[in-house]
């Protein structure tokens, strides 16, 4: 079963609650009714009722009266989220009036206060809405993972060389959001990078490599350092995480290059998951698998945040909506 399927049948098999707060936007509303047409998630829409229905009835849908539908002007958990946002951002100098503003005007805020509150498993946005829109609720109001201090993107690469990684198939970050992370926070993005590794590509074993230009000390920089101390953090993270480095990408995917560069490694020539030492490399290498080695890029999956939120680009398709409701559906069972 091609992966991508095996994504599906896990979400249909264990039904999340999935926000999309853009719900008059043409591509969202449709993945939602064919979403619901498969039985993929339970999904919730917020905005007005009768207009939601009425621009699913312009495109000829047939299943979004299945779906949640929530408007935060008539809700009667909308003064509980309002009196939450306050609550959860007081501190920063938030007021109850600006609260109440963002709860009935902003559906990212909104959808994320019913996930904070319990009421759902993740969200979706990104087809009308920028990366910073899409973050900002989810780490003001959701926040990041115990023990995690950044938000990062792992991008699952579905090559045709099946004599790497996993079958062919390799889970890589960051490659969307902290551009040029400290030893710290390249710790935290092998860990997270794993744990989606585990719980979106059902990965059972994942073997992490610290990418550097460097294996082992083979050259002297302060850049080297920084992977190797990021290393040493991640196994602190996650005693049990099987992770090496610094590795070259040679000798982290090569079995005959990982044993003359790295003998003794359980990673070396095995790694099934790539961590990059900047999101400058991961971007430009994820795209040049992508295009010179004709591989399916599937992301960035956002990784980091204690529930799912996952970013879209505002080129997205219908397919890529829908794959993103299943991936997110399959992220929520992990972090449950």
């Amino acid at each position: 079963m091609a992966l991508i399927d095996n994504i599906i049948a896990r979400a249909k098999a264990n039904k999340q609650r999935i926000v999309l707060p853009e719900s008059l936007e043409e591509r969202t509303i449709t993945a939602a009714d064919q979403a619901l047409r498969d039985e993929l998630a339970e999904i919730i829409l917020i905005g007005n009722r009768e207009e939601i229905l009425a621009k699913a009835a312009e495109l000829g849908l047939k299943n979004i009266d299945k779906a949640t539908i929530i408007d935060p002007a008539t809700s009667e958990k909308t003064p509980e989220y309002i009196n939450l946002l306050y609550e959860l951002r007081k501190n920063k100098g938030m007021t109850m009036e600006q609260a109440e503003k963002l709860v009935k005007t902003n559906t990212l805020y909104f959808g994320c206060l019913i996930i904070k509150s319990g009421d759902a498993d993740g969200q979706i946005s990104g087809a009308l809405s920028t990366t910073g829109d899409t973050l900002r609720p989810a780490l003001q109001i959701i926040k990041c993972a115990p023990g995690i201090s950044c938000v990062s993107g792992a991008m699952l690469m579905l090559t045709n060389a099946e004599q790497y990684g996993e079958n062919g198939v390799l889970v890589i970050g960051d490659v969307a959001v902290t551009p040029v992370p400290d030893a710290s926070q390249l710790a935290q993005i092998a860990v997270c990078t794993a744990q989606t590794a585990k719980s979106v590509a059902g990965f059972a074993d994942p073997r992490v490599a610290m990418l550097s230009f460097s294996t082992k000390g083979s050259a002297k920089h302060e850049a080297v350092d920084k992977v190797v101390e990021a290393t040493k953090l991640a196994h602190e993270l996650d005693p049990a995480l099987k992770l090496d480095g610094e590795l070259q990408a040679d000798a982290a995917l090569v079995p005959s290059v990982g044993s003359k560069k790295a003998p003794g490694s359980e990673i070396a020539g095995k790694a099934n998951v790539l961590v990059f030492p900047s999101l400058e490399a991961g971007n430009i290498g994820y795209k040049l698998i992508q295009r010179l080695g004709g591989a399916d890029a599937i992301g960035p999956i956002l990784q980091g945040i204690a529930r799912p939120v996952n970013d879209l680009s505002r080129g997205c398709s219908v397919d890529d909506i829908y794959k993103m409701v299943a991936i997110t559906a399959c992220q929520a069972m992990d972090a449950k």
